[in-house]
């Protein structure tokens, strides 16, 4: 699928950019709701609080704990696109429709979350740039960061390009 600017998050590190193609055709409700907060500046300075070598890292929680969130609830929007590496995805707690801000990008193939968890986007550059996130310590159950990078900015490309 051909990436436009208005379907393109564009995610600022320290050390470089990752671009995410956003796919409305499959969760159409939560690429909105995404955009929204990118458009507010939400995501700015929000780091990645989980990171697991070999699975994900996922960010997008004000408070940096994994428990916080925008305060609006999506309702899952399944599908059969899998969970590979690139692949965004949703976060949620056990109930299917709890889905809010916080996103994770899998770091590999992550097939065993198909169908469970709605898939929102795909990296399409910058991969190298997510795989320098820093990770938990090895071993760690909950794969929380200590000290975690941070999202420096997040925009949509085509608020860029105006």
């Amino acid at each position: 699928m051909t990436a436009n600017a208005e379907d393109t998050m564009v995610i600022e590190l320290e050390w470089g950019e990752i671009s995410i193609n956003l796919r409305p055709d499959l969760a159409p409700n939560h690429v909105a709701r995404i955009k929204e907060l990118v458009r507010e500046g939400f995501y700015d300075g929000i780091v990645f609080h989980r990171v697991m070598d070999g699975f994900m890292a996922q960010t997008g929680d004000p408070t940096g704990t994994g428990t916080g969130g925008s305060g609006q609830r999506l309702g899952a929007e399944f599908t059969s696109e899998p969970f590979g590496r690139g692949t965004v995805g949703m976060a949620r707690a056990n109930h299917p429709d709890t889905g809010d801000s916080q996103f994770f990008i899998c770091l590999d193939d992550a097939s065993f979350l198909n169908g469970q968890y709605t898939v929102w986007g795909e990296v399409t550059d910058g991969m190298d740039h997510v795989d320098r996130i820093k990770k938990a310590s090895a071993g760690s159950q909950s794969g929380q960061v200590e000290d975690p990078d941070a999202m420096v900015r997040v925009r949509i490309k085509a608020d860029i390009d105006a």
